[in-house]
């Protein structure tokens, strides 16, 4: 008997130490700052960057690494571009598994959170940023690089995961509405200060109600006229939502998207659609190609986007005989409270992967502190709407004169470009970040589902109503695996489990098998003895 609780007790003992294990799997190291980098060895890093068609963003991209070659001639940096961030999350994924993810990335927030499962491989930044020798303005550094303090709060903040820096930001931009004005006027309204929903759904369903029976609306003389189109609908639905105060997730994952104040704004945007008022990048095409045409009258898109907007846009993908002439004006999104504005701040942020050599991460991090500075900042904020990440940048000299000159050329000081600038250089205390965890990045993608499929119903003579919004809730959750998380609470998913943890889970059925095993071995030993004494 003895022999069997010893037994036991060993199993219980084993439980204990994977328990322990799987508790300790959660933990992340922290990084050990070398304390010399060795400038006796020779490092490749890679870094991988998104860029379209807009080749001056190239050409910074070889400039910044050209000149930081010229500080450390020993650390050569490969550049390797996408014309799609979900390329660059697909292929990082992928990599995870193989151990070949590049040393430098710019990604977003949202899928770091989803690198972060893997065992560390994203190097926190936390010890880095305050290094004496190599940190943020370290005295080791080479070149003249910012301090944390000179980061904007409300940009870094974004890059905090689980209470630790995994990331630091490159760029930043808002949403602005670029509005016909000239063909508001035309119907007869005057654009407000701020724009609110109602203004911006009366207006375009007024547009939509010129349509006349030779299939040739009123306002623009066309066949074709989409009053409204939204490019990123999963920021449409989170401002809606942050706008109303209404939930969408909270800090710790919890998702709370599925509420009623989202079935009401999604009946109403099936409202809108079915007056001809309304549609999607997605469904009809892109923005800036029907603004330009004289085909929209309010097209939101990305700051980022304001050199494809308007007549004279620089940047262009319809023929120039399509472009129509009219008067651009630059506005905040739509807002439920124009005293009380609120829009997303967005934009890329720049990661570092984990490696074995920790000199090899130095020289990463030294790189990425380099695309900090001043003129790498200033030069990439000057191709789009970008805004610097920095106080230093924008405060520099070079760059007020940029923002000066807004207006003096319709290239480099393309009036519609500076103006959704200085939107978000003006409104920064009235952006906002979404919380960023393991699952946030198919939360956002639910979102924007939401409002693609009801416009797609409408459009498809489809019943839009309480009951297909509540089929649409459960069929969201499912296509983007949040069906097993409470509407109103719960932890999203943590993709697979970590060696440790099935582990334990093993240990924990041995150790319940044992114990069924030793009550069973001991019921039938009473047994016996009780039919030995019976004889």
């Amino acid at each position: 008997m003895k022999r069997n609780h010893a037994w036991l007790a060993l199993l219980l003992a084993l439980c204990m130490v994977f328990l322990t294990g799987c508790h300790g799997s959660q933990e992340r190291t922290a990084f050990t700052v070398p304390e010399q980098l060795d400038m006796s060895r020779n490092y490749d890093i890679t870094f991988w960057a998104k860029n379209d068609t807009n080749m001056r963003q190239t050409e910074i991209y070889k400039q910044a690494i050209s000149a930081f070659q010229a500080l450390y001639p020993n650390i050569t940096v490969t550049l390797r571009l996408y014309t799609d961030y979900g390329d660059i999350y697909n292929d990082v994924i992928t990599n995870i598994s193989t151990q070949t993810t590049p040393n430098v990335c710019i990604t977003y927030p949202d899928h770091i959170a989803t690198y972060l499962t893997g065992d560390n491989v994203v190097v926190p930044l936390d010890a880095l940023f305050t290094d004496a020798r190599y940190g943020l303005d370290g005295s080791e550094v080479l070149f003249d690089a910012p301090t944390m303090e000179e980061i904007v709060p409300e940009f870094l903040e974004e890059c905090q995961v689980n209470g630790h820096y995994y990331a630091v930001p490159y760029m930043r931009s808002t949403e602005a509405c670029y509005v016909n004005k000239t063909m508001v006027e035309k119907l007869g309204y005057t654009l407000p200060e701020t724009l609110t929903w109602d203004f911006i759904w009366e207006v375009s369903e007024a547009a939509a109600a010129t349509l006349g029976e030779d299939g040739v609306y009123a306002v623009n003389g066309q066949k074709v006229l989409i009053p409204f189109i939204y490019k990123s609908t999963d920021n449409m639905m989170i401002q809606m939502l942050r706008q109303l105060d209404a939930g969408y997730s909270s800090a710790a994952g919890d998702i709370q998207l599925f509420n009623d104040t989202t079935a009401d704004l999604l009946l109403g945007i099936a409202g809108h659609t079915a007056a001809g008022a309304f549609s999607t990048f997605k469904i009809s095409g892109y923005p800036a190609n029907f603004l330009n045409a004289g085909q929209c009258i309010f097209a939101i898109d990305s700051t980022a986007g304001s050199t494809w907007m308007g007549s004279d846009a620089p940047l262009v993908d319809i023929p120039p005989e399509e472009i129509v002439d009219f008067e651009t004006e630059v506005m905040m999104i739509p807002q439920f409270d124009p005293e009380n504005p609120q829009m997303i701040s967005q934009g890329p942020s720049i990661c570092i992967f984990n490696k074995e050599d920790p000199q090899e991460v130095l020289a990463s991090w030294l790189f990425t502190q380099y695309l900090l500075t001043d003129a790498v900042q200033i030069a990439y904020a000057e191709t789009e709407g970008y805004v610097p990440v920095t106080t230093r940048a924008q405060n520099n000299a070079d760059y007020q004169a940029y923002l000066d000159a807004a207006g003096t050329d319709t290239d480099t000081h393309y009036s519609v470009k500076i103006e959704a600038t200085e939107l978000l250089l003006e409104h920064l205390d009235d952006t906002f970040t979404t919380p960023v965890f393991n699952g946030s990045t198919s939360l956002r993608d639910a979102a924007g589902q939401l409002i693609e499929d009801v416009t797609k119903s409408v459009r498809r003579k489809q019943t839009v109503d309480a009951a297909s919004i509540e089929k649409l809730y459960a069929d969201t959750e499912a296509l983007y695996h949040l069906d097993s998380i409470s509407r109103s609470g719960g932890k999203t998913e943590l993709g697979a489990l970590p060696a440790a943890s099935v582990a334990l889970l093993v240990a924990l059925a041995v150790v319940w098998a044992g114990i069924l095993a030793w009550a069973l071995a001991a019921w039938m030993r009473r047994r016996r003895k009780r039919g030995t004494r019976s004889v």
